[in-house]
């Protein structure tokens, strides 16, 4: 049954892999390697209004055309090679698309430090997380980034490549993840306010999914949470979803605000949920014990979705 459908197997062990394993080198990332196309045309391109709208949407298109073409013609040499290869370098390639466990990581990081009391170490971790200045964060001010950094993450994180990988096999993973890559590095204002949006719209497009099946998927981890709040989660989720600039960013951390039973707030920007209790490093544990559910049901539905496709169910 499986050799008709090897895709199952690609998915399974590429979470083993990413749970039990360590991110790549930088040099055999494919990932960065995107990252470094993607600079390296961005240094051409003109700024201006016009000219940068069209340059960004011919940059886009290019870099998520190029990265899609090469994961095409390696899984179809692969599948031409053995099938057993296609599983095994396919699991390696579709890991390099999502991350469950260093989301983790980074986010026990800024939680023991705020234990700990380090609110100088924590400031500076917090870079990797979200993109505000975190020179001035409070104490509560880093533990509700966290929180938000690691409920909007899942969608992008792992839940959109992976059913990008149901849907159209690794070169739709490599793609969403290539678009992820354009977005976050030229896809926000000030220098690429012009050049950057068209990768902004198409991550929003990619994104609309995901993020609301997150939401959702949230919503459900709550009702088997200890100190989870489902009825808050998903009353929260429809109030506040939009108050985000973003289109997406909302539906997940509205969830979870909802679900903690806290307030989520980005200050000039947005607040979420309920301001009940302040916020404590506990709460960026119960997001990421939240996060594990979350990866469960994920894999559960991209699994259905493949197995849809395949007719096995």
């Amino acid at each position: 049954m499986w050799s008709l459908s090897p895709d199952l197997l690609v998915l399974a062990l590429a979470l083993v892999l990413d749970l039990a394993g360590r991110e790549p080198p930088s040099a055999l990332h494919p990932t960065v390697w995107m990252g470094r196309t993607v600079d390296a045309a961005q240094k051409f391109a003109p700024r201006t209004r016009a000219a940068g709208i069209i340059a960004g949407a011919i940059l886009a298109l290019a870099v998520t055309g190029l990265w899609t073409a090469a994961a095409y013609f390696a899984a179809e040499g692969l599948r031409s090679a053995h099938g057993l290869a296609y599983i095994l370098a396919g699991a390696v390639l579709l890991k390099t698309t999502f991350s469950v466990k260093l989301l983790h990581q980074v986010a026990a990081q800024v939680r023991d430090l705020l234990i700990r009391g380090e609110i100088g170490e924590v400031r500076s971790r917090m870079s990797s997380l979200v993109s505000r200045d975190p020179s001035q964060l409070t104490s509560e001010q880093a533990t509700a980034a966290t929180v938000e950094s690691v409920s909007e993450n899942m969608a992008d994180s792992f839940i959109g490549p992976w059913l990008a990988f149901a849907l159209f096999g690794l070169p739709g993973a490599v793609a969403y993840r290539a678009v992820s890559t354009l977005d976050s590095m030229i896809g926000y204002r000030g220098e690429y306010e012009y050049l950057g949006k068209a990768s902004a719209r198409l991550d929003d497009l990619l994104n609309l999914v995901p993020s609301r099946l997150t939401g959702l998927m949230l919503v459900l981890a709550s009702m088997v949470m200890p100190g989870q709040s489902p009825r808050g989660a998903w009353r929260i989720m429809w109030r506040d979803h939009g108050r985000t600039e973003s289109p997406n960013a909302g539906w997940p951390m509205s969830s979870m605000a909802g679900a903690l039973g806290v307030e989520l707030e980005k200050a000039g920007h947005y607040r979420l949920g309920d301001h009940t209790r302040p916020l404590a490093p506990s709460d960026i544990t119960q997001a990421v014990r939240s996060m594990y559910l979350v990866t469960v049901l994920g894999f559960l539905v991209a699994l259905g979705i493949i197995l849809l496709k395949t007719g096995l169910i």
